[in-house]
């Protein structure tokens, strides 16, 4: 789908709401999408799954039915999805929604989705090649990981120099993508880039000092309990999902199992909750300062939010 003459006509900017977890994203979106008659499109990798709805913090369904959101629910638990795909689905969202004259807001928190879409990457499709890898699975056994590692040194000293033996997964996938393709991963990611974004962006990060993010963390922790955060994880696993399923990995469902298989107490899976999530905050605030054209709102509730937001698009 050719979107060239659409991107010269999208009449102003995709605006971008993020920020660590538990920082206000979505009621900040909810109050800028009444006020300039928008939609929101998700930027979260768990909330793309259906059922997983008070651990992933998705919005309530009054909330949806008050403002249009895209790219929820899209998957059952257990499916694959990736960030190609996300990627391929939110610039069809965008331009669905610029087509009926709306503002589309992307809101989200998982680093990998905004990037995909504020950067405009294109990703090469890379089917593994199965016959390669186990030649290459074989080879690493027989003269071990470290000469696998010195291999890929020779044809990709960027990616070798990130890895340590082991990173054996990543030493065989980074060597097995140079012999598909006759490219590093570096000289992909360059390629990858060159196209640039679809679209214009106005970037909003929203940001709390510390000990205040940290307080709205252990509070919405508290409230995910209330909700019904333990029947949600039962219920995911009735279902016949595999606690290793990359969905039953994400932070506040993984510290529920131990629970559940009768191994810790919930206050001690409530305080676990807490430190992956303060910890996960962490990692996203990292990211996200790297960006360099976005302009950050501290301290701010949802409400002040929006008005300074207002005043700067």
């Amino acid at each position: 789908m050719n979107h060239d003459k659409e991107t010269e006509s999208t009449p102003k900017p995709v605006l971008v709401i993020a920020g660590p977890t538990a920082s206000g994203k979505t009621a900040t979106a909810l109050l800028l999408c009444q006020a300039l008659d928008g939609e929101i499109v998700s930027a979260d990798s768990m909330q793309i799954y259906r059922g997983m709805d008070i651990g992933t913090a998705k919005a309530t369904k009054q909330e949806q039915n008050l403002i249009r959101h895209h790219l929820l629910d899209i998957r059952e638990p257990g499916e694959p999805y990736s960030v190609a795909q996300y990627k391929k689905d939110a610039t069809i969202a965008i331009y669905d929604i610029f087509s009926r004259g709306k503002q589309p807001v992307l809101c989200g928190g998982t680093g990998q989705y905004l990037s995909a879409v504020i950067e405009g990457i294109s990703f090469f499709p890379h089917p593994p090649n199965h016959s390669l890898r186990a030649r290459l699975m074989e080879r690493s056994e027989r003269l071990g990981i470290e000469q696998m590692l010195s291999e890929l040194a020779v044809v990709d000293p960027e990616s070798a120099a990130k890895l340590a033996p082991g990173d054996r997964k990543r030493i065989i996938r980074a060597l097995e993508i140079y012999y598909q393709t006759g490219m590093t991963i570096g000289q992909q990611n360059q390629l990858s880039r060159q196209k640039g974004p679809d679209f214009d962006f106005r970037i909003f990060g929203l940001s709390h000092d510390r000990a205040i993010l940290y307080e709205r963390i252990n509070q919405r922790v508290g409230q995910m309990i209330d909700a019904g955060l333990i029947d949600e994880v039962r219920q995911l696993l009735a279902r016949g999902l595999d606690p290793a399923s990359t969905c039953l990995q994400a932070i506040g469902y993984k510290e529920v199992l131990p629970y559940l298989a009768g191994d810790k107490s919930l206050e001690s899976v409530a305080d676990d909750i807490r430190q992956a999530s303060r910890r996960y905050a962490k990692r996203q605030m990292t990211w996200l300062k790297k960006i360099t054209n976005i302009y950050w709102l501290k301290n701010h509730s949802p409400e002040e939010n929006t008005k300074n937001i207002l005043k700067n698009i």
